[in-house]
């Protein structure tokens, strides 16, 4: 399906991602807690809105 040569770059690739999005996030740390504090609480509110709209569904079906 792939050569060698796409596999070995495609895994190359994937670390090299990798490693830029930890060294980011780890640099971005203390602005991401002052400016997105609570964030948890938008996060509950939307689950329990889709749980909410799989329970009606579950209602009107019977």
């Amino acid at each position: 399906m792939f050569s060698q040569g796409q596999l070995v770059f495609a895994v190359c690739f994937f670390i090299a991602f990798v490693v830029a999005m930890v060294f980011a996030y780890r640099k971005d740390a203390n602005l991401h807690k002052v400016f997105y504090k609570g964030n948890y609480k938008i996060l509950i509110g939307f689950l329990v809105f889709i749980g909410l709209l799989f329970v009606i569904k579950i209602y009107f079906k019977h």
